[in-house]
């Protein structure tokens, strides 16, 4: 089957390899270097893509402890004015040795060193959000930029199975099971947020146009706007690992993990809500939902026949692959399938637009060569970074 595939893979950077790298990422504007989150704890650095070699810029093995289920450092996130500032941000758990109660799910501020551009300083940390979390999966995990400057974090249910802490479909509790949109610079004419243990006050606002700003009412039933988390952007994903935004459209994709049955592709909206735990995809699931519930339906969903676990991917804009040019890639990590999904505006798509084009057991992440916009496919099976290639031996 490979075989007869249009693209294969390759290794993106010699012979280098990573311990259960997650991540590959770029700090805007920059051409030459790259940053591997390895998830036991450490963030690497990539200095020279024409002769690569690696080395740490920061180890945070001691306060994540466990990595694990799905636990470690799962994102990062460079400042749109990264090169001023050198601020970038860190989602990541906390579980140290002997203390259930101390498990968290941790988003923080870093500071890269005024001498050395290829080392953070740890001791620069400051914690945003520290959220208590009674399981080790569905912790999601994706920290972004978007177009308009704010930071975008993806958290799953807090795991188990079922969405046993009932976190899904609620507003006014906690930060799970959902998407956040973050003011950190804390603008004029943003918000402060509603109290809650997890934050640490004065470390972000709240876009005042965030969806859920002011709210009463969450699927028909009434809320305390003094409780509701104004944080969140879209409600109602089960465990969003991986989203991106399309640099030509602004368009927010994300890849959210099922249960038993479904694995879902969603273009992420404003208020958007995807239907977990009353929906699997866009299959029913448990429950009757509220008349008033209002969802949105994934572009694309797949049966547990094609895959297991969805990776959410990109928007292909590289210049060497002009075929992939508007496609979305995303990949299953179980069986190893990479997809390519053509869009039909905002539609859910049909199986004449999604093809399997490379196979991989393994994709954790997907991102951008940055001297050229290859594709770049983080395979945590091979502890390697990955280029997406043509394949000399298809037919």
């Amino acid at each position: 089957m490979a075989a007869e595939l249009p693209y294969a893979t390759e290794s993106a950077f010699g012979d280098l390899k990573f311990n259960q790298p997650l991540a590959v990422v770029t700090p805007p504007g920059e051409t030459d270097r790259v940053f591997v989150i390895e998830k036991p704890g450490r963030i690497l650095v990539i200095d020279d893509l024409a002769h690569p070699r690696k080395s740490v810029f920061l180890d945070l093995r001691e306060r994540v402890g466990s990595d694990e289920s799905e636990q470690g450092v799962l994102a990062l996130a460079f400042h749109p004015d990264y090169a001023h500032n050198r601020q970038f941000y860190v989602w990541y758990t906390s579980d140290p040795p002997g203390f259930r109660s101390e498990r968290e799910d941790r988003l923080s501020r870093f500071l890269a060193s005024a001498g050395n551009p290829n080392v953070a300083d740890p001791a620069s940390e400051q914690q945003l959000i520290a959220q208590p979390d009674e399981a080790r999966n569905h912790n999601g995990g994706e920290l972004l930029f978007g177009p308009d400057g704010y930071l975008y974090l993806s958290i799953g249910d807090e795991g188990g199975a079922n969405d046993q802490f009932q976190n899904s479909q609620r507003i006014d509790k906690d930060f799970f099971s959902g998407i956040h949109r973050l003011d950190v610079d804390r603008r004029p004419g943003s918000l402060t947020p509603n109290p809650h243990p997890a934050v640490h006050p004065g470390s972000y606002s709240i876009p005042h146009d965030n969806p859920f700003v002011g709210a009463t009412s969450f699927n028909g039933r009434p809320v305390d706007p003094a409780r509701v988390r104004t944080e969140f952007w879209a409600v109602g994903l089960r465990n969003p690992w991986r989203m991106s935004f399309d640099p030509a459209t602004g368009k927010l994709w994300c890849g959210d993990v099922g249960q038993g049955l479904h694995e879902e592709v969603d273009l992420i909206v404003r208020g958007g809500n995807y239907g977990w735990n009353y929906r699997e995809g866009a299959f029913p699931f448990r429950g009757r939902p509220p008349a008033a519930a209002k969802f949105t339906e994934p572009i694309w969903d797949y049966p547990h026949t094609e895959g297991i676990c969805i990776t959410g991917g990109l928007v292909s804009h590289g210049s060497r692959y002009p075929d992939l040019a508007g496609k979305y890639l995303f990949a299953d990590y179980a069986f190893g399938r990479v997809w390519a999904l053509d869009p039909d505006g905002d539609k859910i798509v049909g199986p004449e637009r999604v093809k399997q084009v490379a196979q991989s057991i393994g994709i954790v992440s997907f991102a951008r060569d940055p001297r050229n916009g290859d594709v770049l496919l983080a395979n945590i099976a091979s502890g390697e970074v990955l280029r997406l290639v043509r394949n000399s031996a298809a037919r």
